[in-house]
């Protein structure tokens, strides 16, 4: 009974994912074919018939962007309101290096052994990461839930095509501004540092900069907190430095913050 209907959600599912994008192959030559056989294997794909059941999703569009740790998905709810999935690929070996950015953190001591529960738990940690930069007012998607290894938050974009990154934008100084302002922001009011802080992790929309990926960010109590957040803002200078925007001396950034 449950493989029956693991087969038909599976068969369904494919063709709801794939229907406006069949023809699509993202950005970094991440296959439909792969994303079906590495993301919706069927423990996945019961997650996801569960969310719908649950009234959390309505129905999904199909990929949008894929890493080596995860793939987004443009997905709709029952209010027509578009979100994203973000689904964690348990096959991947890549969260075995994820580790150091959750031992040490106090909110996450119980690290059960294997793939599976490493992703479970990262899924969580982002779920829970969003939550105390959302609370703040920090501009990060809306997490809206998360369970086993698929995280739903906001969608930042339209109609399924994700907002420009930071990286690919036209910057100005008020960009450098904004985006030191929320490290800052994540240290002093969320209690955070992101610790994979960087162009790659910024959209730049028509109302600011969102920072996403907080999969990394750790509890100020981390050992290894302010060496991260030394690394977060030489990596946000350097980018800007190299656009010709006029930076401050990031060790004086530093000491502002943690002072």
């Amino acid at each position: 009974m449950q493989e029956d209907i693991s087969r038909k959600l599976e068969s369904k599912l494919d063709a709801k994912i794939f229907s406006k994008s069949r023809k699509k192959t993202l950005p970094d030559g991440f296959k439909k074919g792969k994303v079906v056989n590495e993301v919706l294997d069927k423990p996945t794909v019961m997650t996801l018939y569960k969310l719908i059941t649950d009234h959390i999703l309505s129905y999904v569009n199909g990929p949008v962007s894929a890493g080596k740790e995860s793939v987004l998905f443009w997905a709709v709810d029952e209010k027509q309101v578009n979100v994203a999935l973000k689904i964690y690929l348990v096959s991947t070996s890549n969260f075995k290096k994820r580790e150091p950015y959750i031992l040490g953190d106090p909110r996450f001591s119980r690290l059960k052994k294997g793939t599976k529960n490493l992703v479970y738990l990262w899924a969580k940690k982002e779920f829970r990461n969003l939550s105390q930069c959302y609370d703040c007012g920090i501009p990060v998607p809306r997490p809206i839930y998360v369970t086993n290894n698929v995280l739903v938050m906001d969608f930042v974009g339209d109609n399924g095509v994700p907002a420009r990154l930071l990286l690919e934008s036209e910057i100005d100084e008020n960009d450098y501004l904004q985006s030191i302002s929320i490290i800052k922001d994540l240290y002093k009011l969320a209690k955070l540092v992101h610790g994979d802080y960087s162009e790659y992790n910024i959209f730049k929309t028509k109302n600011g900069l969102v920072l996403f990926d907080l999969g990394s960010a750790v509890d100020l109590r981390h050992p290894n907190a302010q060496e991260f957040l030394k690394r977060d803002i030489n990596n946000i200078t350097r980018f800007f430095s190299k656009r010709g925007i006029d930076v401050n001396d990031p060790e004086e950034i530093l000491e502002e913050i943690i002072s």
